[in-house]
């Protein structure tokens, strides 16, 4: 009997879409009636009844950071913006604000599901995906924005990851160089890319000019990998571990939020082997990344956030990208992290590891790393101090223009 009810995730995939493709049709004939009804009544209102003005989805509460500065800008300015988001604890449903409406629209299907038959005029989101899969373009929404999560190429999303989107909130020129090299790879219309820095980069650096230094008499050393097979923790596991707990530093072990999900039976075990190291699953990083001496990790974009905000160094495992299922794939141009994460401290192999200790009194002694974070700030980090402004005096604009 389970067999014949078991349908596989692809087909589950199509269903859903199929559905959702019919509730959206339903939806929209049915309200398009309705305002025709009213505006052909006398007395009616001329302007569309519930489209929302400018809404953002925040996807996961690990993405609250990204927002925040934007939100807080809105409220500074007294301007009404929707927060759609994925998660009931995600920390911005808590923030005292009296301009931002929230609202909690779930995980998974069931967001798609309220996205695709969303009603606004402009809807923001830092969610790659965008009509690829099962979140499709609403036909009540007037212009998506795509405003990334961490500096560094988009190239690095899965295949069409901000293809459908109308206007890319960018960083620097490189990624407006990548995304109109994708535009002529797909024949596909031209972007509105608008360069307006790291929002979330300028408010941790706010925040780290105001913070007191951080006393400690011991060396602290933060492992902070990504999750999947090629992650730091996948491909050298317990043996990096007892070899960084063998140095003598505090060692903090700061896996991927992701690694607890999709990784369970990896955490659990390390979790019971290494019950008296730090585990740091603060929502913020800040506190942790600011109390760190030296970052340990691969291809996670939190190397960034150490680099060019805390100003120190990084040790990197970091390996070649597959970009068989990326949009670098589509690409021949270098990946620009490719070129930077070298720069920001040594790299680390298998054969390094027994050598570890040695690595880190070099890369925290070595002044060479400091001149090439500060080159890569410059690179990737433009509009410093301007960020969330810019964002919603772009926002703002498109409203005037639907």
């Amino acid at each position: 009997m389970m067999k014949i009810l078991y349908i596989d995730p692809g087909t589950g995939s199509m269903l859903f879409t199929l559905a959702v493709g019919v509730l959206s049709a339903l939806w929209f004939g049915v309200r398009a009636l309705w305002l025709k009804f009213k505006y052909i009544t006398p007395g009616a209102a001329r302007k569309e009844g519930g489209k929302k003005g400018i809404v953002i989805y925040g996807e996961d509460r690990r993405y609250a950071s990204v927002f925040k500065p934007v939100l807080d800008e809105f409220e500074r300015r007294k301007l009404p913006v929707t927060y759609l988001a994925g998660s009931a604890d995600d920390p911005l449903l808590e923030e005292d604000y009296s301009y931002v409406e929230r609202k909690v629209i779930g995980l998974g299907n069931k967001a798609y599901a309220a996205l695709n038959l969303l009603s606004a005029k402009v809807l923001l989101s830092t969610t790659p995906g965008l009509d690829v899969y099962q979140w499709k373009r609403s036909k009540g929404v007037d212009w998506y924005v795509h405003l990334p999560h961490m500096p560094g190429e988009l190239t690095t999303y899965k295949m069409f990851g901000t293809r459908f989107y109308d206007a890319l909130l960018l960083s620097c020129q490189y990624q407006v160089e990548d995304c109109r090299a994708l535009e002529k790879v797909h024949c596909s219309p031209e972007k509105e890319c608008i360069l307006v820095g790291v929002p979330y980069l300028d408010a941790m650096a706010e925040r780290l000019r105001q913070a007191p230094c951080p006393s400690s008499a011991v060396r602290t050393v933060l492992i902070a990998p990504s999750w999947g097979p090629n992650s730091l923790l996948n491909r050298f596991g317990e043996t990096l571990i007892d070899a960084l707990a063998a140095t003598g530093y505090h060692i903090v072990l700061r896996p991927h939020p992701q690694s607890f999900v999709s990784e369970k039976p990896l955490m659990d075990r390390l979790m019971a082997v290494y019950p008296s190291l730090e585990w740091n699953r603060d929502a913020d990083n800040f506190d942790i990344l600011h109390r760190a001496d030296i970052l340990i990790s691969d291809f996670s974009g939190v190397i960034f956030d150490f680099a060019m905000v805390f100003d120190k160094p990084v040790i990197c495992a970091y390996t070649d990208f597959n970009k068989d299922r990326l949009d670098a794939w589509w690409l021949d141009t270098p990946i620009w992290s490719a070129t930077a994460i070298p720069r920001l401290g040594p790299i680390l192999s298998g054969e390094d590891i027994p050598h570890v200790k040695e690595m880190i009194d070099s890369a925290l002694e070595d002044k060479s790393f400091a001149a090439g974070r500060a080159a890569v700030r410059e690179e990737t980090w433009m509009h410093r101090e301007e960020g969330a402004a810019l964002v919603v005096d772009y926002l703002t604009s498109k409203i005037h223009e639907r």
